[in-house]
């Protein structure tokens, strides 16, 4: 098996293909065999399909003796998020309900990476129906951290976190719906972008006008991240926020940014009353020194008006009780405690609490505009301790440097869920390790529908670490 090509990145594994320097028979090949062999270790996958994928290898293999174009992605494995549809593969949202799922068409995103040539080797674990921030679900069982097996992989989108960070893919689709993307991401040490709102049109969500979730890429380098979403961005009548939405070449631009001059940057560690670990500051603080060396000019931004819990609380949880309620009243011993549990914390709220959690999310959308205006870019850390154990309980108390706290969400990823409610772009990439040899992640945030932007200085910060060298030592 040719270990290598397994963590080959995505630009590098398109060239060489393109090149007719290895096969897409090869490289499937061999993230299958890892993946087969590391499954049993890590849990990442619902589903694996590896008869189709070698079929569409030696197609796209074959297109390529013919000379036929190849497309953006040709040839190249990825893995999905099992919340996303994928069409003849089961796709199960974590749920006992829906384990016997085989959608009939693809969700947008997968049908562009499948026009680009993607070959689709499995679906990925995700918490029940992308409910939270851990990993686990009564369909599959927990996933582990990619770095440690007693570590959690974040969530909800850990078993796409994880199948990248260990070489099962190059890159993955993810979903984020309040941090499900870039927590993962930043426990197992890879890049989680959140789009703009829009930019990748969301073809399953149900309310698509109130909309705070998106579908996005995942991988291990910001280049790949930004080659991805090169494939999935576009207009689509399926999603309003999508209109007017033309394909950019995210990677060409990325690569035209070659420092931060001139480019002010405003950062904040945590909102007043919220922790941070020891190591996760150190990192942070070196990072933004990176910021600077760079060029970028820094100020420090109050995190007052960035505690939104209450709003947070009010508008996802009534909206889960929207979606999930019957369920829970037919079948509620099929559905974890935990997803009971938060469908219980929504019924004290009513329309008109739902619709003043609405006017808020108005105000934060104004407020982040208005400090964008002025400076290009928010960087804050992604979360504030490594990655929790693996066991950690969604309603318990959370430690952070000997200290206890009393609640996972508004201690652990305070800055992510912002970010889903007013729909500007917010990256994570490794920005260090902490004293455990856990990776820590930064997040940095641009302006509406700034991809280009975001991605270049991104790609400088990620250069600047050289950490793209250092991955998971799977033969421990």
């Amino acid at each position: 098996m040719n270990e290598e090509l397994c963590f080959l990145p995505a630009v590098r594994l398109r060239e060489a293909i393109t090149a007719r320097e290895v096969s897409p028979v090869e490289v499937t090949r061999a993230v299958l065999d890892r993946a087969t062999r590391l499954q049993s270790t890590l849990n990442c996958f619902i589903t694996l399909c590896p008869d189709e994928a070698m079929r569409e290898a030696r197609a796209a293999e074959q297109a390529l003796m013919r000379g036929e174009p190849a497309g953006l992605l040709h040839g190249i494995p990825y893995a999905c998020k099992d919340l996303v549809n994928t069409r003849g593969v089961h796709t199960t949202f974590g749920s006992l309900l829906f384990a016997d799922n085989v959608p009939t068409e693809d969700a947008v995103a997968v049908a562009r990476l499948r026009r680009e040539g993607a070959i689709l080797i499995g679906k990925t674990t995700t918490s029940e129906f992308g409910a939270k921030c851990l990993t686990d679900a009564p369909l599959f069982g927990r996933t582990c951290n990619a770095w440690h097996p007693d570590r959690t992989s974040g969530g909800s989108s850990g078993g796409a976190a994880v199948a990248v960070a260990a070489g099962l893919a190059p890159i993955g689709i993810a979903t984020d719906g309040g941090g499900s993307t870039r927590i993962p991401a930043a426990c197992n040490g890879v890049v989680g972008l959140k789009q703009s709102i829009g930019l990748v049109p969301h073809s399953q969500v149900e309310d698509v006008f109130g909309n705070l979730t998106y579908v996005t890429p995942i991988s291990r380098t910001v280049a790949d991240t930004a080659l991805m979403l090169q494939a999935m961005a576009g207009e689509d009548a399926s999603d309003p926020w999508s209109a007017g939405v033309r394909a950019t070449d995210y990677l060409g631009a990325m690569r035209a940014v070659t420092d931060l001059r001139r480019k002010r940057i405003l950062f904040a560690s945590v909102p007043p009353g919220r922790p941070l670990a020891a190591d996760v500051a150190a990192c942070f603080g070196s990072a933004l020194e990176r910021l600077q060396d760079l060029g970028a000019e820094l100020a420090e931004m109050p995190g007052s008006d960035f505690n939104i819990e209450p709003l947070w609380r009010t508008i996802n949880h009534t909206v889960w009780r929207a979606r999930f309620g019957q369920m829970a009243r037919e079948q509620p011993e099929r559905l974890s405690p935990a997803l009971l549990q938060q469908l219980a914390l929504a019924n004290d709220y009513s329309a008109v609490d739902y619709q003043r959690a609405n006017f808020e999310r108005t105000r934060l959308f104004r407020h982040v505009q208005a400090l964008l205006r002025d400076h290009d870019f928010i960087a804050v850390p992604t979360i504030a301790r490594t990655a929790l154990p693996i066991d950690q309980d969604l309603f318990g108390q959370i430690e952070i440097d000997g200290r206890l706290y009393d609640e996972v969400r508004s201690n652990w990823f305070p800055w992510t869920m912002p970010f889903n409610l007013t729909g500007h772009p917010a990256i994570t990439l490794p920005c260090g390790f902490g004293r455990d040899g856990l990776p820590i992640g930064l997040q940095l945030v641009g302006r509406l529908r700034g991809e280009s932007e975001l991605l270049g200085a991104a790609a400088l910060l990620e250069a600047s670490h050289n950490l793209l060298s250092r991955w998971p030592d799977m033969e421990m």
